[in-house]
């Protein structure tokens, strides 16, 4: 029987980590950022309405300028909103294609990496979530140091996003990165002997 996990987790718990070991143990991850880049790229139908909506979102040569949109979006939810209506459909179709793929190539489980997997209510058509954690402070330290952030703004990008807690409630499996590399692996290598 073929599955779509989710897999998500909070900013900065280590999700990376936790595709790279699954990749390793031979699981097709599809990324949802990956996608989203793909379905903005230069010629296609979704950049096509961006330029439509938001003419300066696009650079000289043509590509999404992702900071000019963002300035757009990040402030207003109707923004927001409108550019989820370009994209998501496109991704999910995608996604949908990719996953197919896998399937018809032998995949038993394909895992969908995404950010906001549940905030987005995508949960909901997967067969399990995959939720990778860190302790709080561990979370901070990390986001702190990778994106040369102050605390106080390491915590308020934290605080943007469902907390974990919340997100603990629609896993299927939890995988506790804020120890060792091999104590993570472990984990890993658990929740896929389940799922494949």
């Amino acid at each position: 029987m073929s599955r779509v996990v989710g897999l998500t987790g909070g900013i900065a718990t280590g999700k990376s980590t936790v595709t790279q070991m699954l990749r390793e143990l031979g699981a097709v991850v599809i990324d949802a950022d990956q996608l989203a880049r793909e379905v903005v790229a230069p010629g296609g139908p979704a950049l096509q309405e961006i330029a439509a909506r938001w003419p300066d979102a696009i650079a000289q040569d043509g590509t999404l300028d992702r900071k000019r949109l963002g300035e757009h979006i990040f402030h207003s939810a109707a923004e927001r909103k409108a550019l989820d209506a370009i994209t998501h459909p496109r991704i999910g179709a995608l996604m949908i294609e990719r996953s197919s793929a896998a399937f018809e190539a032998g995949a038993r489980v394909v895992f969908y990496d995404a950010a906001l997997l549940i905030e987005n209510r995508l949960h909901e058509a997967m067969n399990g979530v995959l939720l990778v954690v860190a302790p709080p402070e561990v979370q901070l330290q990390r986001l702190m140091q990778r994106n040369g952030l102050s605390r106080d703004e390491a915590l308020a990008r934290i605080a943007s996003q469902l907390p974990l807690d919340e997100k603990r409630r629609y896993a299927t499996w939890v995988v506790d990165n804020g120890g060792s590399l091999e104590a993570t692996r472990a984990q890993v290598a658990k929740v896929w002997q389940e799922v494949s």
